[in-house]
């Protein structure tokens, strides 16, 4: 019984080697998609420290938002609150601030009673906002000293936003600084159906720091400042002359509205947490990356939250935190005014050692490749292989070149001999194409090459290495009577319904914004409309109604 099993076992081994021999073989192919053979062929492809799962919560998470929000517009400042501060302690750390800051910082109750709140209410909520302001905090300062605009100031964002990027409020103010529209469109930021500037933390902060510095030209005091960046400079002029032209915040605070009474407040008891914390016994929570350990690259194709998830094996959430910009989870392109991707530093870097090749594979889907899942089956293939010899020894009638897309390739067509630690990538490199114009012109199932292999390349010079040989794609073409048909991938059409309306199977790497552009007329907020979706997301899958 043991012999027979072992027989069994060694029999396909056998048979497998005698097949490298055979003219006519049989190749066991793992199919691979397009997708898995570009990232096979990447160069410097190592993996990133990304941001995981739990701390991409905290990063986005609402509630700390909602929180802060129904403090500063909600809570009775003038009510005691029952927590164990000393009175005197706190009056003396006030001073402190008091003298290291620009800021009128002096005690009174109404400040002790929302420190206190704070402390008692909000403990566990600070913890984690420290953790988020090591990520924000160091792109902050470098902007606000460019304005000389204080450094206290970067607090600001925790009580506009929680420093939530994608935070909006009831009445619209968005982003990091709580921009309403008019305000935004003020200092250059663009609004439109697929992006929104306010949401960009970098592009946000520096109409943050042009805003407060325009309003210190006019009232020349910060507390004053911070109160016009929340009301409006008209409220606070107005409120200045209600109070007989005095120009302090405490003395004119009884004619403010409740929401900006409370806001300096609110400000002064976070930089009284933040900078006592210690004495305070918050512990904050550690950020595994911070602002400046990101990058952006310049886009030059359309492409998708979707697909660079897949490229980059990233998650989309962790694309759309970096990216808030983006509504629709695409960045457009456009010839007039860039875009760009921010991503880790080490994915940057993969982007830029491999972009040729990722804009050839996103114009692959583009023209109607798919991007689909591995499949797992093996494949056989049968078919009789010539030995390959040079193209140069053979003549037209012994040895007809295929032809494998219907408009012939341009250039010259060169034999590629597979040498040593080669790989398509390097390959591609070495004759200016594209991983997937050799895919394309080999007709590969998968990345994996052999040493000794030719592979076909069509270049717009002659080369002259030991390991090519080369004929004029022309020439060749010429000199065929016939061209071999290929057999192309069954295109699932979309269902046309009597009713003129369309079923469109949603493919992976779609988005609402790249289905519509594929039918004139129709807009993402039709396609939600049609479909009754709430959202942006949509699935593999998923088959959508276009009426037309």
């Amino acid at each position: 019984m043991k012999i027979k099993n072992l027989l069994f076992f060694l029999l396909p081994i056998v048979s497998f080697a005698q097949l490298d021999f055979a003219q006519n073989t049989a190749q066991i192919v793992q199919k691979s998609t397009p997708l898995e053979i570009l990232k096979a062929s990447f160069v410097n492809h190592n993996t990133s420290t990304c941001i995981d799962t739990r701390w991409l919560e905290e990063l986005t998470n609402q509630s700390l938002f909602d929180n802060m929000y129904a403090d500063v517009s909600n809570l009775d400042i003038d009510q005691p609150v029952a927590y164990e501060l000393s009175t005197e302690t706190l009056k003396k750390k006030l001073q402190i601030l008091d003298n290291k800051s620009p800021f009128n910082i002096e005690y009174n109750s109404s400040l002790e009673n929302v420190i206190k709140s704070f402390l008692k209410n909000r403990k566990a909520s600070f913890e984690r906002l420290m953790a988020i302001s090591e990520y924000y905090f160091p792109m902050f300062e470098e902007h606000l000293a460019k304005y000389n605009v204080p450094l206290e100031i970067k607090y600001l964002a925790i009580v506009e936003s929680a420093l939530n990027p994608k935070a909006k409020s009831r009445v619209g103010a968005s982003g990091l600084w709580q921009f309403m529209y008019p305000t935004g469109k003020q200092f250059n930021l663009e609004v439109n159906s697929y992006i929104d500037e306010r949401f960009d933390p970098l592009k946000a902060t520096e109409a943050a720091c042009q805003y407060l510095s325009s309003l210190y030209k006019i009232f020349g005091d910060w507390s004053l400042v911070l109160a016009s960046y929340n009301a409006g400079p008209g409220t606070i002029s107005k409120a200045i002359r209600r109070s007989g032209g005095s120009q302090n915040y405490w003395d004119i605070r009884k004619n403010l509205p409740k929401e900006t009474a409370n806001y300096v407040p609110a400000f002064l008891a976070t930089m009284y947490i933040y900078e006592y914390k210690k004495e305070l016994g918050i512990v904050p929570k550690k950020a595994p990356i911070t602002y400046f350990e990101t990058d952006t690259v310049k886009v030059k194709r359309e492409m998708s939250f979707s697909q660079i998830a897949e490229i980059f094996d990233i998650s989309k959430e962790q694309i759309a935190f970096l990216n808030p910009i983006y509504k629709l989870e695409v960045i457009p392109f456009d010839h007039q005014k860039p875009h760009y991707l921010r991503l880790p530093k080490d994915k940057i870097g993969l982007f830029v050692s491999n972009e040729e090749a990722i804009y050839a594979y996103l114009d692959f889907v583009k023209n109607g490749g798919t991007v689909q899942e591995k499949e797992p089956e093996l494949v056989v293939q049968t078919q009789t292989v010539e030995p390959m010899t040079t193209p140069a020894t053979k003549t037209a009638k012994e040895k007809k070149p295929v032809v494998v897309e219907a408009v012939k390739p341009k250039g010259v067509l060169t034999y590629h001999t597979i040498v040593k630690e080669e790989n398509l990538g390097k390959i591609a490199k070495q004759y200016q194409v594209t991983v997937l114009d050799l895919i394309k012109w080999n007709d590969l199932r998968s990345s994996v090459i052999n040493v000794g292999e030719k592979i076909k390349i069509y270049t717009k010079q002659v080369h002259s290495t030991t390991n090519e040989t080369t004929l004029d794609a022309e020439v060749l073409a010429q000199s065929e009577p016939a061209k071999e048909e290929t057999t192309k991938p069954e295109i699932k059409k979309p269902f046309v319904a009597k009713s003129n309306k369309t079923i469109y199977v949603v493919k992976s790497g779609d988005s609402l914004y790249t289905i519509a552009k594929k039918f004139p007329g129709v807009s993402p907020d039709d396609l939600k409309k049609w479909n009754d979706i709430s959202g942006n997301k949509i699935r593999p899958g998923m088959k959508l109604k276009i009426n037309g």
